[in-house]
């Protein structure tokens, strides 16, 4: 028995291993914060958080989760929690997918194929690349995709009541993006292709629950975020495109599961000859085993939707994709979800999971002298050993920060008295050297019970993306212009906040300072308080987004309640002799 305990200890406590090892410089005190991660000790329930904001609803319901959520966890764990289990579910979610989809046991070559595919789910570029750009909640979804996809299946094999609740569970968690929420679905729903089985009770249980999860911004985005998005002509297909790397291409990249649009957000074994190298293994790794893999029924729909995965990005990434992108996220806001198109190539790791887990099997068959056992341990050691700086937070850029004490004491003073913030430099990211090198959002919005005027405007390679908040930046254009602090008021400017840490654009914001007294100044952050004007009226879809939310907390509760309940009782009833 004890020896069984072990043996089914093994993987996932493998795969916690892995993700510590990725995440420890940020297991210690300290907050994580690199381009578009921003923790904080403590967020709040302000209308960006809810969607209501003019920008598109890119953040909910993550930012209602973690200021519902940080009221009792300081948002620094919790983030870093988060982060960690979701890196430790792509690991244990694909190695129990594999030994769903075989039917294996925890022996021999299938213990070995479930550690590599393990090992692959975890250590991979895209893990890499997402983390260096701070998408730590997307990183969560992925973490869902293969327990979607074996409940999914489970589900079509007449399981019981246990898995309906998981099925909840898994796309609510995944949901806590709408992009991971996206990619959930579509997993889900291939997964329904598989032969034999029932359908339809799986597909209408998928539908409406994904509907459910995803109300959060189906409502924020009615209410006019995508309207916004399209009067701002729908930016940025030519700069968020799949980048293809030195002697790969674009395809050659995203096969390899890289190609973020970002060329600073990747590590530096991506940047070099190394990279060929590594896709070929990991490449070559895959197609040992897909024949094997394509001969069990379940697995074939994974592994046709990795190659769509991996194809689709690189041709959304040609002249003729975006510009086809383009037109449709001007048609309809709604297709702005595709303009970072390297993200959709996670839907490639189960398949590429359940592929690689052939490998012992199959060389051990061909070359009987070769143990199963110790071809997984080398492909193990060939996929860690092509992206060594992934260990330690992608070699240590990925790493907690220890905020200056003025970011709290001026989100204290702000959470006393709250009312529309507007802040200075102009640029919507900041550049702090306590922070690292790296530019980073600024985390004030999310500190601070207040609204944060924010443009949402972004700057790549020189080329600026229009975001959706007019307002923001007609604020922005009375502060760079020196208009007097009369002025701000009636645009129901409420505080002003000078972040002098940071380089920016200032303009002659000067003239505008010169006459206020701040009432908290330090050498990062300077505050001044400003005679309120008339702000926006509260919203009157605040409590239609709010419902919204609790529908989908409502599925993520019940989901994860439901399926530790029913797990609880199976063990009664299979033990109880009549």
């Amino acid at each position: 028995m004890l020896r069984r305990a072990a043996a089914r200890a093994a993987v996932p406590g493998y795969c916690l291993a892995l993700s510590l090892l990725i995440c420890a410089p940020l297991l210690g005190a300290g907050y994580l914060l690199l381009r578009d991660a921003v923790s904080t000790p403590r967020s709040w329930l302000t209308d960006a958080a809810l969607g209501l904001s003019e920008s598109a609803a890119r953040a909910v319901p993550q930012d209602f989760a973690v200021a519902l959520a940080s009221g009792f966890l300081d948002g620094g764990v919790l983030v870093t929690v988060l982060l960690v289990a979701g890196l430790w579910l792509a690991g244990w979610g694909a190695a129990r997918l594999v030994a769903t989809v075989a039917g294996a046991v925890m022996s021999g070559a299938a213990a070995g194929g479930q550690l590599l595919a393990a090992t692959l789910a975890v250590w991979n570029p895209y893990v890499a690349e997402r983390l260096l750009q701070g998408h730590w909640s997307l990183l969560l979804g992925y973490g869902c995709l293969p327990w979607v996809a074996l409940t999914v299946l489970r589900l079509r094999g007449g399981a019981g009541g246990r898995d309906w609740f998981a099925l909840a569970f898994w796309i609510a968690l995944a949901g806590l993006t709408p992009t991971g929420l996206l990619l959930a679905a579509v997993v889900g729903g291939v997964c329904l292709l598989a032969p034999g089985g029932r359908r339809w009770p799986g597909a209408a249980a998928l539908l409406g629950l994904s509907v459910a999860a995803a109300l959060p911004w189906l409502v924020a985005s009615a209410g006019g975020s995508l309207g916004a998005y399209r009067a701002s002509g729908a930016p940025g297909f030519d700069a968020f495109a799949a980048r293809a790397e030195p002697g790969l291409g674009t395809l050659g990249s995203l096969a390899g599961l890289a190609g973020i649009w970002n060329s600073d957000a990747v590590p530096p074994s991506r940047v070099g000859w190394f990279a060929t190298v590594a896709t070929i293994v990991l490449v070559a790794l895959v197609l040992t085993g897909l024949r094997a893999a394509w001969r069990r029924p379940a697995a074939r729909p994974l592994l046709v939707l990795a190659a769509v995965a991996v194809l689709a990005p690189a041709l959304a990434a040609t002249g003729v994709g975006r510009a086809l992108l383009q037109a449709g996220a001007e048609s309809f806001g709604g297709l702005g979800v595709l303009r970072d198109g390297q993200k959709w190539v996670a839907l490639a790791m189960p398949g590429y999971a359940l592929a690689v887990a052939e490998v012992p099997g199959v060389l051990a068959a061909r070359w009987p002298r070769l143990r199963p056992a110790a071809v997984s341990a080398v492909g193990v050691a060939l996929l860690i050993a092509t992206l060594p700086d992934l260990v330690f937070g992608v070699g240590g850029r990925v790493h907690a920060v220890h905020y200056p004490p003025g970011f709290a004491a001026v989100a204290a003073r702000i959470n006393a008295d709250p009312a529309p913030v507007a802040v200075l430099p102009a640029d919507g990211m900041r550049r702090f050297g306590w922070a690292g090198p790296a530019p980073v959002l600024d985390p004030l919005p999310r500190w601070v019970a207040a609204e944060v005027l924010s443009t949402g405007d972004l700057t790549i390679a020189g080329q600026t993306i229009a975001g959706e908040g007019d307002r923001a930046r007609a604020v922005q254009r009375l502060l760079l212009d020196g208009a007097d602090a009369a002025q701000l008021s009636r645009a129901g400017v409420g505080w002003l906040v000078l972040e002098a840490g940071s380089a920016g654009e200032l303009g002659a914001s000067a003239r505008t300072l010169a006459p206020l007294t701040p009432v908290y100044a330090d050498d990062e952050l300077r505050l001044y308080r400003l005679a309120e004007g008339p702000g926006p009226a509260p919203s009157p879809r605040r409590p239609a987004l709010i419902a919204a939310h609790l529908s989908w907390l409502a599925v993520l509760l019940v989901g994860g309640a439901g399926a530790v309940a029913a797990g609880l009782r199976r063990p009664r009833r299979d033990a109880d002799p009549h």
